[in-house]
């Protein structure tokens, strides 16, 4: 049928690739950084100046339809003749957390913002970013009357910035006033945050077209850099997502909004039609770094020395809380290295505790999910820490189930590219609006838990044990909540894995 284009501006560069619209191969790519920045604020033009760049040398030639991926959470407001009030907020911006906090309570707490949107404020969410702004930009927040996010200002740049806005069902239900499982607006959260009424794009389904370009160019309706990403590796129903960065979120494919009344699952929509519940975690490879330092190595040194330990560590259980947590809820905690004795005492067994304790604690928040009722039969490990063997050995059976490990690939980028192909099948009539262009799978590794998994289920029965005996409770109802007040928080974090990097090789921030 012809070529089509997946581009990914996430927030640190652009990435294209041009694939085949039959079989998914990629063609050409490009590749531009952004300009760094030193501050939350973002000129929004520099993510069209590198989307020039690379696009340069006739990389987009031929092509015939255009997707875009885009980083999440980036607030663009814009007055009544669609000009900025102000730089764009993106997402890993943390000046809005007392902002969250104050809207969260506005509204009666946790669960009420479950119930209505199905996530509670974050910093990095465009909703507490409105707060933010009428506390500390009147005048600026006062001349607000338009919103949109990265994905949604670019696609309409591209379209010539046409009188119809458009955004699709992911980028909208990361917004903090879209509900993924009502599949509608609330602007009464907008009011809530902002004190008036402002235009909101048409959300439109994942095998639409936004429009075309002045050129005739098609360009489908975009997503999240998670949507595009999830989109690009495949996934579907019994798969599960685990970012392996600085701090860890797990995610999956699922038919249903979850309003979880704790907040811990973040109930968002994904680019095919169904539901991305995501579940964060502050601390991951952070916590394999930090245990690193300590023995004087760096992590491919870690995981040497891990390997040399046993399932279990000799009894060392690493809680790896190190920046509080946020699955479970204790933000205002600190890690916990229990089963010091005599014999355990050894840097291998140290390092093996990291690596256990870091996937104990994403098995807790994939759990999250399980009970729930989302199928789990596979994982995808992705980040370069998926590439350290200890992961590979150990992750399986902790995890409890079969581990993919994909290889490096731009696939925010691939996904946007095949919501291209599919949106341009459906307006030739080749495409069902209902089916996505089936291409194959990513290339992978499979690592099965095997004989080893009552051993795995050991070592988590050991760390929950732990978690329980120094946390009672902490995954109970309302404890959460109990633990926040205690400290006078009300739950404004700051981004989580997914939200920070990116998915231009298959990782994140990388720890």
């Amino acid at each position: 049928m012809g070529i089509v284009a997946g581009l990914d501006s996430s927030s640190e560069s652009t990435r294209i690739v041009v694939c085949d619209t039959d079989t998914g191969a990629v063609i050409k790519q490009g590749y531009a950084p952004h300009p760094v920045g030193g501050s939350g604020d973002v000129d929004p033009q520099a993510w069209l100046m590198s989307l020039g760049e690379a696009a340069e040398g006739g990389l987009l030639e031929g092509v015939q339809a255009i997707g875009v991926s885009a980083q999440q959470h980036g607030l663009l407001a814009l007055d009544a003749g669609g000009v900025l009030v102000r730089p764009a907020l993106v997402g890993n911006d943390k000046r809005a957390q007392s902002a969250a906090a104050d809207l969260t309570e506005a509204l009666g707490g946790r669960t009420a913002w479950a119930q209505a949107v199905g996530a509670v404020p974050t910093a990095s969410q465009p909703v507490a970013k409105l707060r933010w702004l009428t506390r500390n930009e009147p005048d600026a927040a006062h001349r607000v009357a338009e919103l949109m996010q990265p994905h949604d200002w670019l696609v309409w740049q591209l379209l010539g910035r046409p009188v119809r806005r458009t955004t699709d069902r992911g980028t909208a239900s990361s917004s903090g006033y879209w509900s993924a499982a009502n599949g509608s607006w609330r602007p009464d959260l907008v009011q809530l945050a902002l004190g008036h009424q402002v235009r909101l794009p048409e959300v439109i389904g994942p095998a639409e077209a936004a429009g075309h370009t002045p050129e005739g160019l098609l360009i489908s309706a975009g997503t999240g850099e998670t949507m595009a990403a999830a989109f690009g590796l495949g996934v579907g129903v019994g798969d599960a997502v685990i970012s392996l960065g600085a701090s860890g979120s797990v995610f999956s494919v699922h038919h249903e909004a979850l309003a979880d009344p704790t907040g811990t699952i973040l109930s968002y929509a994904d680019a095919t039609g169904m539901h991305l519940p995501v579940v964060h975690t502050l601390n991951a490879v952070r916590a394999l770094r930090g245990t690193a330092e300590l023995l004087g190595t760096d992590l491919e040194g870690l995981s040497a020395l891990a390997m040399k330990s046993t399932p279990g560590s000799y009894g060392l259980v690493l809680l790896p809380y190190l920046e509080g947590e946020r699955t479970p809820h204790l933000p205002h905690t600190a890690g916990t290295l229990t089963g010091l004795r005599r014999e355990s005492m050894k840097p291998e067994h140290l390092a093996r505790a990291a690596f256990e304790g870091m996937l104990c604690g994403l098995a807790d928040a994939l759990d999250v999910l399980r009970g729930r009722g989302v199928q789990v039969r596979r994982v995808f490990l992705l980040g370069p820490a998926a590439d350290l063997q200890a992961v590979r050995a150990i992750a399986p059976a902790v995890l409890g189930a079969q581990v993919v490990v994909v290889q490096p690939a731009d696939y925010a980028a691939l996904g946007a590219a095949r919501q291209a192909a599919w949106a341009l099948g459906v307006s030739h009539g080749t495409h069902s609006p209902h089916e996505p262009p089936r291409w194959p799978a990513a290339a992978s590794q499979v690592f099965e838990p095997g004989e080893d998994l009552p051993v795995g289920q050991s070592v988590r029965q050991q760390y929950v044990a732990v978690r329980e005996q120094i946390h009672p409770g902490a995954f109970e109802p309302g404890a959460s909540d109990q633990e926040a007040a205690g400290h006078g928080a009300a739950g404004g974090y700051e981004v989580g894995a997914y939200e920070a990097g990116g998915y231009e090789t298959g990782g994140y921030d990388g720890g």
